[in-house]
């Protein structure tokens, strides 16, 4: 394996994330009247990873990611938010990808919901009240629609891109 290479290929994967984390604030809010929904774009580039790399790279790149862009466009809260649904869901969608008995998008839904799981969690926890879990319906059909989509978009990417051009 070429070292250089390995470390370009994931340097453009987190610099694409982050570009992705950037739009995705540059878009109008989904539902205006519900806050806090949003698509998951860099979910693209990390489901690809989890099925073209494995799970280090893509836990390498998700938390390099919301790092760096809680560093750049948020704060201290969102770094925990962010981090919280991020962990959450890349541990569902390992677990999953290792089971293999979903499909990249029935993985990439489960990972959805899951952040909003993680989110709320530390929601609830931050703010002592369980009563934000009441918001968690709201947010898996969005988690789930959101997951579907990115799911979409990641396994067409898997299949467009062969393995052989990933091999460094």
């Amino acid at each position: 394996m070429n070292k250089s290479k390995s470390v370009a290929f994931f340097g453009v994967c987190t610099a694409l994330a982050m570009i992705l984390a950037y739009v995705e604030v540059l878009l109008p809010p989904i539902f205006p009247a519900v806050p806090g929904i949003k698509m998951g774009l860099p979910n693209i580039i990390i489901v690809f990873l989890l099925y073209r790399r494995g799970p280090i790279p893509a836990i390498a790149v998700s938390l390099l990611r919301v790092a760096l862009v809680s560093m750049l466009f948020s704060n201290a809260m969102a770094l925990l938010y962010s981090l919280s649904g991020a962990i959450l869901s890349l541990l569902v969608m390992i677990i999953l990808r290792k089971l293999n008995f979903l499909s990249t998008v029935g993985v990439s839904v489960a990972g959805g919901v899951a952040h909003n799981v993680g989110q709320i969690l530390m929601a609830m926890l931050l703010l002592e009240t369980s009563e934000l879990f009441y918001y968690l319906v709201v947010l898996t059909v969005t988690g789930t629609i959101a997951g579907i989509l990115i799911g979409l978009c990641g396994s067409l990417i898997i299949k467009r891109i062969p393995e052989r051009l990933l091999k460094f």
